[in-house]
């Protein structure tokens, strides 16, 4: 059993597994020299070769607990067939939505259209770099990806003033959304992925209708990965109430963002946590981080728990400072 599935599945806390999010990306010098000649970045995430040694560029590196497939969430609306572009400073920028051609639309579509990344798997899946190590896939939540097909760009800024008008294009995007990334978790579990990670990046925009957008949607997803037979880990980026979100949705592991007090979720979660760390503190000394990271570790001492960060690693992150974070971990007893 992987040192992730003992935290997972058999509640130890007696050892502390290390992946970070966004492991294979641009704070990594070899990923930078790949991404300056392959700048579609869809056409890099869809290109199973260059996809599996940017995934293995950070275990060959820091020996991290688990490799993340390089991958995006927006795969989704793009194996659903609308137009998804990443532009430079600038982020995704999605088309127009064609609900009917959505809805006419069966599996093997998006299987078709997103082979590449199951391949990937397949292929990471007998890799001996990998040995005793977990393979996670991910997807998008529906809430998530509900707000960048509307919406068309990162709602950084906030969602349009015309978000909500259409409740039956938001119904009926729900429904087809569920389908498919239903379809996408079972690729992506039948190609090797032993791990599925659900990233609902902006749940913290949702402030009524929780039911709706944030817990049934998710808990779909959730009791579908379950019966899948592969533990799921929940990330629900900027809520005010995970101990909520945890006795409904029921992940298997829950991870938290920088905002919330690990004190105070250790009294009211019994499940397994994961992440908490604020990306930035990487930025700052080591003297700061090792603070930072003995903080995390000596809270959850007695509580199944893997070192993760509380959001993505930042593109500025200097080499050194995660060589810091993967020593700190490491030794903590």
């Amino acid at each position: 059993m992987t040192p992730i599935n003992k935290v997972i599945i058999n509640k130890q806390t007696d050892l502390n597994p290390i992946w970070i999010m966004r492991q294979a990306g641009r704070y990594l010098p070899e990923f930078r020299e790949i991404r300056k000649e392959n700048t579609n970045f869809i056409k890099l995430c869809l290109n199973s070769k260059l996809s599996e040694e940017i995934t293995l560029q950070p275990i060959e590196r820091f020996g991290f607990d688990a490799a993340i497939i390089f991958s995006d969430i927006l795969m989704v609306p793009y194996g659903l067939g609308q137009k998804v572009e990443f532009k430079k400073n600038f982020g995704p920028s999605l088309g127009n939505i064609d609900l009917d051609k959505f809805e006419e639309l069966d599996d093997k579509f998006l299987t078709n259209k997103l082979s590449p990344i199951y391949d990937l798997l397949e292929n990471l899946s007998k890799n001996d770099k990998l040995k005793n190590k977990d393979l996670i896939g991910f997807v998008g939540a529906p809430w998530t990806l509900l707000v960048y097909m509307i919406n068309k760009v990162s709602p950084k800024n906030g969602l349009s003033n015309t978000f909500f008008k259409n409740n039956i294009l938001i119904d009926n995007l729900l429904n087809i959304l569920d389908k498919f990334i239903k379809i996408h978790i079972r690729n992506q579990i039948r190609a090797g992925a032993t791990i599925i990670q659900i990233f609902d990046s902006w749940a913290g925009l949702i402030n009524t209708n929780f039911d709706k957008y944030l817990y049934k949607p998710t808990l779909s997803l959730v009791d579908y990965t379950k019966k899948l037979g592969v533990p799921v880990i929940c990330f629900p980026r900027g809520i005010k109430n995970y101990v909520e979100f945890c006795k409904i949705v029921k992940p298997n592991m829950i991870n938290i963002d920088y905002n919330t007090d690990p004190k105070r979720l250790l009294n009211d979660v019994d499940i397994p946590i994961q992440g908490g760390l604020d990306p930035k503190i990487l930025l700052t000394d080591k003297s700061n981080l090792k603070n930072e990271v003995t903080k995390y570790l000596e809270i959850f001492n007695n509580h199944p728990y893997v070192f993760n960060l509380g959001h993505g690693i930042l593109p500025e992150t200097k080499i050194e400072m995660v060589e810091e974070l993967v020593r700190i971990v490491r030794e903590f007893k």
